[in-house]
């Protein structure tokens, strides 16, 4: 090797304060795959943890192998000790399962003073040790690639240091000809939490150290494939390539080889499935006819690179991103982005997610009608854009590049327009694209997430459009959208979106940039904010995308969960706060669309309703089906239509096939229904038409559900009495049909032989993440949740004013308020029974002097915990509230109460079924409750309202031997104020009279 500063390194304290890239390594280049030999270095290696790098010793210039097979050790004695201890590689060594020190979560904040370009003296430091051989392939020219290292490291090879590594989420590869051999070989990487980069990766996750992806040795002799570039566009039919080659000097890393080895001259390009062979790197060449790569229809060729020396293989998608009049084409036609925000988290692992993780996810994904991912907010594991391409989405490829921290404080000394990190910001962009630039599935670079503006960003910004025309650039910071290809905004309310897509948005000041801005497509790089129960207002945003051209669509934040197990085996989960950091964000890691053990929660369910690529809807008087397709490219012939119908109780009566049909993509149809459907349906009740895939495809087998529509639910008739008996006074108690009465209270007691306690008014729900979010729309920008306790909604106190016996009806009159307050809501319960059932008529009339809202207006009665099924026939199988639930269908259905909760890792308002006529609470045995409406709202819990308030994690619910039964004639909206819009205005639920009528036997 020649000579390099890196032969006489600073002390790697020093060296973390450098606000500058990494150094010593290689050129950033594509990957690929090669004949040339490769050897993963992943396993166990040894690990010892100082405090500190002013405690860390300067040891690492050694060929001593220590550590290499040690001793299996508490993991917790590594810091006081410095010893080496077992650690797999790739790991975060922080998470509860590898045991050294402790996750900490923030979201804006940095968990250290913003005091750039220093970390914190309190800045553990991970040694990583590993020792290996090298067969001889590996001996005429090697390069050393660490794919993720967080945050900085230093990489030493038989005691000669490599060079350092910035971007945590970025490739590093350094050339080690000359100081590889072939035996007994020492690999030590020393890695620091915090350095100078950190000030640019505030990313709002977990603060997770390590070696958290993979290392391999790379054969890279002079005269190997050291970059490949790929062009493959697509016109009328056709496709163009271009591959530009760049081989490797002697050393194996750095320069083009020009004298040494193959020569440009003998490297050809073939696609032999289409039977071309022979073509020169560097020219254009004419191919096709072909077929285009789309999400929809993921075509991919396979294109061989090949040398004297080695072939390269690569996947090839023939496919062009253009903006046209201010619309976003991919092929020349216009497409529309079903997109979530995707982080890479692991409950047990932390960064490091497992390919068979990661395919499942984005299996799930499209199983779910979601066609893009934000890969928020870094560039992912290179197995995420393989996968990506094979399987079908778009990718929006983001620069691991956030320097939010930096808001609070007005953006001073943000490093995006600080000349000393010029490079540093240039260095992570170029590193993003050369990466990941022969990937079909990106047809958007990013260059970063909230990093405030300035002249690195726009630096970047050229860099990219320079090095890659063929793609579209995003970046949602500056609002100004100068040097990028579409405007991108976050939490933007619809009305909003609705103006941009009419470009009727409020004007720049600058007329230039104005013009330019409304000449571009927009996409919501974050909405629906997926935190706890919700996300509410699905509908209205895809309503407005698929109104307007303009809007390119949207990415729901996020997909993923960020909870850990606190411990192996644990399937609890913790979040901000819970690892004792004294600088934390708390919950608010917690808001995906899945788990963090990639279970679906309710809003997935229901975006994937939103999303459906294809619109129905019923017109049984004309008996037809009215289908909307609105892909973008594929027609429906791949698909399967199947109907059904259920008898006016919920109970399914016949179903068939309709078979498949050809509708071209962007296109409507009206095709006749079945004579069978129509006969079923003499009987009332509820037809539903599902469109299936018709095969198996990678991602999910023949008859998977894509979209489906169902016909109006019938309406219920109001409860009626077969003819009202008198009340009479038996044992202390007033009786009446079935229901025996406190005499001074009114309270019903007991339904027959069933104990109860109620009802009582509730106005309160635990407070959803939603509800405690900033409400935006409010003059004092207070969340919801603060007006709901400060009206006392969490603690009414009720008072009977009167108990009326009449020759037929009891009458309940009362007055509702909280401690503290002369606020009152009058409440009056008329009761009349028959020999077998109880009619109540509800009137709940709020005063004066309300906060602006009320999260709910219903009954609640505390029952017998024996009271554990319950069937209902209304709207399921799972919740649906006034602005979600957009999955759920009308029929009957049955569930323990246990499981009409949705298990939220902090416990909130969930699990409320909708639209429901009759439901049914039973132990099943002789007791059983049933209580009938015209469309009531319920919840039935094993633990009550007050403890899933009062919990923050959700193991703390335990059932307490009862079953609470809340019954809703209104409720507010969810929304998505955790970081957006509260619910909108039809959703919002303000204090005003309500009537009900219920019946219960």
């Amino acid at each position: 090797m020649k000579d390099d500063p890196r032969d006489r390194p600073a002390p790697f304290a020093d060296d973390l304060t450098h606000p500058g890239p990494g150094l010593g390594s290689v050129p950033p280049r594509a990957r690929f795959e090669s004949t040339l030999a490769q050897q993963c270095l992943d396993g166990l290696w040894a690990f010892r943890l100082w405090p500190s790098p002013r405690q860390a010793p300067h040891d690492l210039a050694t060929d001593d192998p220590g550590g290499e097979d040690p001793a299996a050790a508490d993991a917790s004695q590594a810091a006081a000790g410095g010893g080496w201890y077992p650690l797999p590689v790739p790991s975060s060594w922080s998470m509860p399962v590898h045991g050294f020190g402790a996750p900490a979560y923030t979201n804006v904040t940095y968990p250290f003073p913003v005091d750039p370009p220093h970390p914190p003296d309190a800045n553990p430091v991970g040694d990583h040790r590993t020792r290996f051989d090298a067969p001889e392939a590996f001996l005429d020219g090697a390069l050393l690639r660490l794919d993720g290292v967080d945050s900085a490291g230093e990489v030493w090879l038989n005691g000669r240091p490599l060079g350092t590594t910035r971007g945590s989420r970025l490739t590093t590869e350094f050339d080690v000809t000359g100081v590889l051999r072939a035996t007994g070989n020492v690999l030590t990487v020393r890695v620091a939490q915090f350095s100078a980069a950190s000030y640019l990766e505030d990313q709002d996750m977990w603060w997770l150290p390590g070696v958290f992806r993979s290392v391999h040795l790379l054969a890279h002799p002079r005269g190997a494939v050291r970059d490949v570039f790929v062009h493959a566009g697509f016109a009328d039919g056709h496709g163009s390539l271009r591959v530009d080659v760049e081989l490797a000097a002697a050393g194996g890393g750095g320069d083009t080889a020009a004298d040494a080895g193959p020569t440009a001259a003998e490297v050809t390009c073939a696609l032999p499935e289409l039977g071309l062979a022979g073509l020169a790197p560097g020219d254009e060449h004419p191919v096709g006819p072909v077929e285009p790569w789309s999400a929809e229809h993921p075509r991919l060729y396979t294109l061989q690179v090949g040398t004297p020396l080695e072939t390269v293989t690569l996947r090839v998608g023939f496919r062009t991103v253009a903006v046209e009049d201010g619309v976003l084409t991919v092929n020349g036609t216009p497409v529309l982005l079903r997109g979530v925000n995707r982080h890479e988290h692991h409950p047990d692992l932390g960064r490091v997610v497992p390919r068979e993780t990661v395919l499942a996810e984005l299996h799930l994904m499209k199983q779910h009608n979601v066609n893009a991912v934000r890969t928020s907010h870094y560039p992912p594991h290179p197995d995420v854009l393989d996968l990506a391409d094979r399987l079908g989405l778009y990718l929006v490829d983001e620069c691991d590049l956030e320097t939010h921290g930096f808001g609070p404080g007005a953006w001073r000394g943000n490093p995006s327009d600080d000349p000393a990190w010029a490079e540093a910001l240039l260095d992570r962009m170029r590193r993003t694209v050369e990466r990941d630039k022969n990937h079909p599935s990106v047809i958007m670079w990013s260059l970063g997430n909230e990093a405030g503006r300035g002249v690195n960003l726009d630096a970047m910004a050229r860099w990219a459009k320079g090095r890659d025309p063929a793609r579209l650039l995003h970046y949602e910071g500056d609002p100004r959208s100068r040097q990028v290809d579409v405007y991108s905004r976050m939490y933007a309310s619809p009305e909003e979106v609705e103006a941009i897509g009419r470009r009727a948005e409020e004007p720049l000041p600058d007329p230039a940039e104005d013009a330019h801005r409304r000449s571009l497509p927009f996409v919501l790089c974050e909405y629906a904010h997926a935190m706890g129960t919700g996300p509410g207002g699905l509908s209205e945003y895809q309503e407005l995308f698929e109104a307007h051209p303009r809007l390119a669509g949207g990415f729901v934040w996020e997909w993923l969960e960020h909870g850990i197990h606190p411990a192996p085996g644990d399937p609890r989960h913790r979040y901000g706060g819970d690892f004792g950091e004294p600088v934390h964000d708390g919950n608010f890691v917690i808001d995906g669309l899945v788990s963090a053990d990639r279970e679906p929660r309710p809003g997935l369910l229901d975006l994937k309703k939103v999303l459906e690529p294809v619109r129905m809807s019923l017109d049984l008087p004309a008996g037809l089906l009215r289908l909307h397709n609105r892909h973008d490219f594929d027609d429906l012939s791949g698909h399967l239509l199947t109907w059904s119908v259920a008898g006016p109780g919920g109970e399914q009566v016949a179903q068939g096939v309709i078979g498949a049909h050809r509708v071209p993509a962007r296109s409507e149809a009206r095709l006749a229904l079945p004579a069978q459907m129509s006969a079923a349906m003499t009987g009332g009740g509820v037809a539903t038409v599902s469109l299936r895939l018709a095969r198996d495809h990678a991602w999910a087998p023949a008859g998977h559900e894509v979209a489906w529509t169902q016909s109006e639910a019938p309406r219920a008739l109001p409860p009626r009495l077969c003819g009202p008996v008198a009340p009479s006074a038996e044992g202390g108690q007033l009786a009446l049909g079935p229901g025996r009465f406190d005499t001074t209270t009114g309270a019903l007691l007991a339904l027959r032989d069933l104990p109860l306690d109620g009802p009582r008014l509730t106005l309160w729900r635990a407070p959803t993440d939603n509800d405690l979010g900033r409400a935006w729309e409010a003059a004092d920008g207070l969340p919801e949740a603060t007006g709901w306790r400060r009206a006392g909604l969490d603690r009414l106190v009720h008072r009977t004013v009167a108990v009326e016996v009449a020759e037929d009806a009891v009458t309940v009159r009362g007055v509702v308020g909280a401690a503290g307050h002369d606020r009152r809501v009058h409440l009056v319960l008329r009761w009349q029974a028959d020999d077998g059932q109880l009619l109540l008529d509800a009137e709940i009339v709020p005063g004066e002097g309300w906060p602006r809202t009320w999260p709910r207006v219903g009954l609640a009665l505390t029952l017998p915990g024996a009271l554990d099924r319950c069937t209902w026939t209304g709207f399921g199988p799972g919740p649906k509230y006034p602005d979600t639930g957009q999955a759920q269908r009308w029929g009957r259905f049955t569930s323990t109460v246990r499981d009409l909760s949705t298990d939220h890792v902090r416990p909130q308002e969930n699990g409320a079924r909708a639209e429901v006529c009759e439901l049914v609470l039973s132990d099943g045995g002789k007791q059983q409750l049933t209580v009938c409406g015209t469309g009531f709202a319920f919840t039935a819990r094993p633990w009550s309202t007050a403890a899933l308030t009062a919990a923050r994690h959700h193991e703390e619910l335990c059932p307490d031997g009862r079953t609470h039964l809340e019954i809703d004639f209104a409720r507010h909206g969810v929304g998505t104020a955790a970081c957006g819009p509260g619910p909108l205005p039809p959703y919002v639920l303000r204090p005003a009279p309500v009537r009900a009528r219920l019946l219960l036997r």
